[in-house]
């Protein structure tokens, strides 16, 4: 087996080891987030019924998403205050989060204090 093979096994394990003890309801969504080198998505789902119940995307592409000149964390904080503008608007208090197979740092870290702050329990 060579090493990428292995690295993509060790993720798709780690994925799935956090993913099982998290369940997403109507109440209580579950708060998943995906990060790349360029962009950041993250997203509230009801694992009962299967829906998406709000979602952001940060793509570095076009610029920040704030249109200044802030680095990748600090847009990461922004987006999570904006995911939890979008929550509030639709009723939802609390959520569980996800961290998938990221460690709780950096830009993870950023984005789920931006959900804090903005008025989420996490």
């Amino acid at each position: 087996m060579n090493s990428r093979t292995s690295l993509n096994q060790t993720r798709t394990r780690r994925d799935a080891r956090t993913r099982a003890k998290i369940f997403g309801t109507a109440a209580t969504p579950r708060l998943t987030v995906f990060r790349s080198n360029r962009a950041f998505y993250a997203q509230l789902i009801d694992d009962e019924k299967g829906y998406t119940l709000a979602s952001v995307s940060l793509s570095v592409k076009g610029g920040s998403a704030s249109g200044g000149k802030d680095n990748k964390t600090a847009q990461a904080q922004k987006l999570g205050m904006k995911l939890a503008e979008k929550a509030v608007a639709v009723k939802i208090t609390k959520a569980k989060f996800d961290r998938g197979r990221y460690p709780y740092h950096g830009r993870v870290k950023a984005f789920v204090e931006g959900v804090r702050a903005g008025g989420l329990v996490i």
